[in-house]
């Protein structure tokens, strides 16, 4: 039975400070909790039971992480406007037309069968410590303050809230109907990389040139994040912009999946124990996300004894710092990791509404009544403002064209119970056996993930995983009518997904590439990542003996281009000018690696970029340039190997060589003036950077900037790179978090996390991982406890 009582919070610092005993009134444990925080910030929370267990996890993440909590909070409840005002109107009604509307119990008791009492755990937690705060309003960071907000308290529908999800589908759509429109479906098939025979014709009734980038207005805004301006000051009056406008910074401050989703880079594998040294499996992780501060994933360890039938916890790793539980990670019997696997898990429906009633859609044949809520959102500087969620059968109505009479609907299954991004790795946390993990697995319905698995006994294994609908007769690639004609037929079976356990080759890895196995139906997605980082992997590992986890943090760092390797001796062959000798030279003699200190790497990433929008201006007319998807690097690849006359013309060698030519020229130029005319200056890592900034940088003064920004650092890598990042020059996505474990010992299990774990400028832990980070440098993931006290800075325990 949980009690009113004290927290007592006791920090011993293993330094010549005196103790800090501080005190907390509030609804809170049932049993005492220890928090061991070593040197690299990482948590082990030590519990008596799972309740306290996961109340402990939102109390000391919440503490971490506050600032980021709040405004997690607000998007996903949809109220920004009560501190952005009117800007932020649109962002909040895609927020609340887009909720998960089902059952919040059934929901929660999806992802374990105490997912009721771990969810309403964690929340607990969480609000305790926003407690803590309203009576130590110092322990709020300064973006509170700055801001004028105080931190709202949680519920569980804000854990389950899919708006940071990584989704797909329908922008997809909007992609192919604007491509046929403005090029036909035969050049779009010619120049975008599908992987399965793809349906280009529109469906009857369906007229592609009304489909626009407008229709997804309201979803985009939903996900858009907030871009703080001075009038969000508590003192606008105050405001010093220093930066210039504050259109000019990022504020991809906590990543936008839908533009995000296609220049992820994960990777992860598993090696048996036949080519490990160890004679154990190995697992390696690197999820790529944006590169911010805070880092997108928080690293935890959760430990607790089983009690009252429950099953115990003993689970290390790394989720979402707002998330109960571990999503990549170990416990004592296994280790799994995760990478995007492409699933279209959504569709437009186009509707033909009622002239004289525009809340009807005609379905089935007969006028069908939308569902219609109003919501009242409260709007900083202004009155509240009410707005209309309308939804269809299929679900919610994304936009209207009165004029025209339509209607676009939207069906996505990640508004079905099951869908709240890595929330089944509550159950994969207590996995103990590849069946189980599959098991646990059958539960995660978004993202489509690549899920591997490695355990002491020596079995490996991957399972792909998510809600996959089931289309019979179309494959959701373009919009279809709203009439009835088109539905979904439920989903497949995640344990009938594409899986395998103990492969012959020895081990099994995944890079967001195409990855179902022959006789499988491609019924997941058209475009998958581009092969290179796994043909990458592959040319290592096929051949790989004696492998250790040195070996998988190399090659997590791996820096080799293979299109680069394909492409450089084309550009070694043409016939160039004098001037360009020395350039041609220089990637002729390159070893294709993308290190930061390359001249050929810079020179290549600039020829290729050039090269790439050169070429989307042979097959794109004029007018369509900026408003289409430039070509992508397979193509570029695919192209400059065997140059095609549709692209070329009807010399396409001698064409596609000029095309080279005129790129190293342009190319030359670029790094000439950018970073000086001398070659040997021509750094990589001096156009290709890793610099974070703080979403608030542009209003605050030097002094504070100085705090919060963190200086850039040299970037080895490429989109395509194993080490993979994106970014032009300022690399803003790439793998903040690493993870590698040898299942023979767990206490050599190593880690990486930028910046740090912590979210305020004034902690050891905002920034202290970033640099090693940047080398490829690991840091320990102890996990036995003495070595956990043995690198020990503070201990907080927490008493009833």
């Amino acid at each position: 039975m949980r009690i009113a009582g004290l927290i007592l919070i006791i920090l011993v610092g293993f330094s010549a400070s005196a103790q800090d005993v501080q005190k907390l009134q509030t609804m809170g444990l049932n049993e005492p909790v220890e928090i061991i925080k070593d040197n690299w910030g990482v948590s082990h929370i030590y519990a008596q039971n799972q309740t306290d267990l996961f109340f402990a996890q939102g109390y000391n993440a919440a503490r971490d992480r506050l600032f980021q909590f709040e405004i997690w909070r607000r998007k996903a409840t949809g109220t920004l406007s009560e501190i952005m005002g009117a800007k932020a109107l649109e962002h909040d009604k895609g927020a609340r037309l887009l909720r998960f509307k089902g059952d919040i119990n059934a929901e929660m008791a999806h992802y374990h069968e105490d997912g009721v009492e771990i969810i309403t755990a964690f929340v607990a937690g969480v609000n305790a410590y926003i407690k803590k705060t309203e009576k130590n309003p110092e322990l709020l960071t300064f973006e509170f303050d700055l801001l004028g907000v105080k931190p709202g308290y949680w519920t569980p529908e804000i854990v389950i809230s899919r708006h940071n999800a990584l989704t797909g589908g329908v922008a997809g759509e909007i992609m192919l109907a604007k491509t046929i429109t403005a090029l036909g479906s035969e050049m779009t098939r010619k120049i975008l990389p599908f992987y399965r025979d793809t349906h280009l014709e529109p469906f009857e009734g369906i007229d592609l040139s009304k489909i626009t980038d407008e229709i997804m207005a309201s979803y985009r805004a939903s996900r858009s994040q907030p871009a703080f301006d001075g009038s969000d000051l508590k003192n606008p009056q105050m405001v010093k912009v220093i930066n210039g406008d504050v259109d000019d910074f990022d504020p991809n401050f906590w990543n936008d999946p839908i533009e995000g989703i296609n220049n992820l880079g994960s990777n992860n594998w598993v090696i048996s124990g036949r080519k490990t040294r160890s004679g154990k499996p190995i697992m390696a992780n690197d999820p790529h996300r944006a590169i911010q501060s805070p880092s997108l994933r928080y690293m935890v360890h959760l430990n607790a004894p089983a009690t009252n039938g429950k099953m115990g916890w003993n689970v290390i790793g790394a989720g979402e710092p707002v998330l109960p539980g571990i999503s990549i990670g170990h416990n004592e019997h296994g280790a799994w990791g995760l990478t995007i696997f492409r699933i279209d898990q959504e569709d437009l429906y186009v509707y033909e509404t009622n002239p004289d009633n525009v809340n009807q859609y005609k379905y089935n044949g007969q006028w069908k009544e939308m569902i219609v809520e109003a919501t009242d959102i409260n709007v900083r500087g202004q009155e509240k403002e009410q707005a209309q969620l309308k939804y269809s059968i299929h679900g919610p109505i994304i936009y209207e064209d009165i004029e025209n009479n339509l209607a676009f609907g939207l069906k996505a299954a990640w508004l079905e119970i099951g869908a709240t991004p890595y929330l089944a790795s509550l159950r994969m946390d207590q996995a103990t056996t590849w069946d189980e993990f599959r098991e646990a697995c059958s539960f995660s319905g978004l993202p489509g993930e690549n899920m591997i698995w490695a355990d002491k006994n020596g079995t490996i294994g991957w399972q792909s995983v998510g809600l996959t609908p089931v289309r019979f007769g179309w494959d959701g690639s373009l919009p279809v009518p709203g009439d009835g004609t088109y539905e979904w037929n439920g989903y497949v079976p995640i344990k009938s997904m594409p899986h395998i356990s103990n492969p012959k080759e020895g081990w099994y890895g995944t890079a967001n590439n195409h990855n179902v196995p022959k006789g499988y139906p491609n019924i997941f997605s058209d475009f998958y990542a581009d092969p290179a980082r796994v043909y990458r992997l592959r040319e290592v590992m096929d051949g790989a003996v004696d492998q250790t986890i040195q070996d998988s943090m190399v090659l997590q760092y791996d820096n080799k281009s293979m299109n680069a390797e394909k492409i450089t001796p084309f550009i070694k062959n043409v016939k160039v000018p004098r001037k360009l000798r020395d350039a041609q030279k220089l990637l002729a003699t390159w070893d294709h690696m993308m290190d930061r200190s390359s001249a050929a790497a810079a020179l290549y990433d600039k020829w290729e970029l050039i090269m790439i929008y050169d070429l989307s201006t042979c097959v794109i007319p004029e007018q369509y340039v900026d408003k289409l998807a430039a070509i992508s690097r397979v193509k570029l690849t695919e192209w400059v190997i065997n140059p095609p006359e549709f692209v070329f013309g009807t010399n396409p060698e001698e064409a596609r060589d000029q095309a080279i030519i005129q790129s190293l020229e342009a190319a030359v130029a670029f790094l000439s003036e950018d970073i000086g005319p001398n070659m040997e200056d021509w750094e990589y890592g001096k156009v290709h950077f890793a610099e974070i900034i703080h979403p608030l940088s542009h209003l605050l003064d030097g002094e504070m900037q100085s705090k919060v920004d963190i200086a850039s650092l040299p970037r080895g890598g490429a989109s395509n790179t194993l080490n993979a990042n994106h970014g032009n020059g300022r690399q803003t996505s790439g793998a903040s978090f690493r993870m590698i474990v040898d299942t023979a010992d767990w206490d050599s299990t190593v880690g990486t996390n930028a910046p740090g774990q912590s979210s305020d400028p004034e902690s050891n832990y905002y920034t202290d991982l970033f640099e090693n980070w940047n080398k490829g440098e690991y840091f320990p993931m102890y996990y036995s406890k003495d070595k956990i006290i043995d690198n020990a800075r503070q201990i907080f325990y927490l008493h009833p």
